[in-house]
């Protein structure tokens, strides 16, 4: 098991939530946490557990992010105008891997990030490979012409599993997809229950 897979899991673990709503998941075969008192009886959590966990877990969900640029996101939100909760998850959104998990190209966020970097994806016709960029309105995201032929491609776009947001406009015929406009929270489709308002009142307190 690659050290990718092994945090992505043990992140679910954490959690007690199948937070990508994956069949491989472990907690769909064990509920509680890792490590050997993982079974033990979970107190209740403080104000400030509860929003620590919203935040680590919406952190957690897409991938490899440092609490560092997790923090520059939200402060960004913060600066827009409207409900800073729902900004955060747009703009998380509009991060490149993001929308190439979201399209199907790719079976996780974390392959996801690794397509980007490794060159596979175009944004209007030119190669980007930095997972952060931040996709605008009418954007197109194509897979490379000899990329899209790769067994990690082919077998995502087949995954009935999650089905791609009405915010993005797919053609897996030409692996392209079309960011149609930033989502609000209630147009996410998280496989749990996401809350930025708590990862909110968290940054407003710390």
């Amino acid at each position: 098991m690659t050290k990718r897979t092994a945090a992505k899991y043990k992140i679910d673990r954490r959690m007690g939530e199948n937070i990508w709503g994956r069949a491989k998941s472990p907690v769909n075969k064990r509920e509680y946490g890792p490590g050997q008192h993982g079974q033990r009886r979970k107190n209740k959590l403080s104000d400030f557990g509860t929003q620590l966990r919203a935040k680590q877990k919406l952190k957690g969900y897409y991938g490899d992010l440092t609490e560092k640029q997790f923090r520059r996101i939200y402060t960004e939100a913060e600066r827009l105008r409207g409900d800073t909760g729902e900004m955060l998850v747009g703009l998380l959104e509009r991060r490149l891997d993001a929308v190439v998990y979201r399209a199907k190209f790719v079976p996780t966020i974390f392959a996801a990030r690794q397509f980007v970097n490794h060159g596979h994806v175009t944004v209007n016709g030119k190669r980007v490979n930095i997972a952060s960029y931040r996709v605008k309105e009418g954007d197109v995201i194509a897979v490379r012409d000899k990329s899209r032929q790769l067994a990690i491609v082919l077998e995502s776009v087949a995954l009935t599993e999650r089905d791609v947001p009405d915010y993005l406009e797919v053609d897996h015929n030409k692996m392209t997809a079309t960011f149609v406009r930033m989502p609000v929270l209630g147009d996410v489709p998280y496989a749990v229950q996401m809350e930025p308002n708590l990862v909110v009142e968290y940054y407003a307190k710390n």
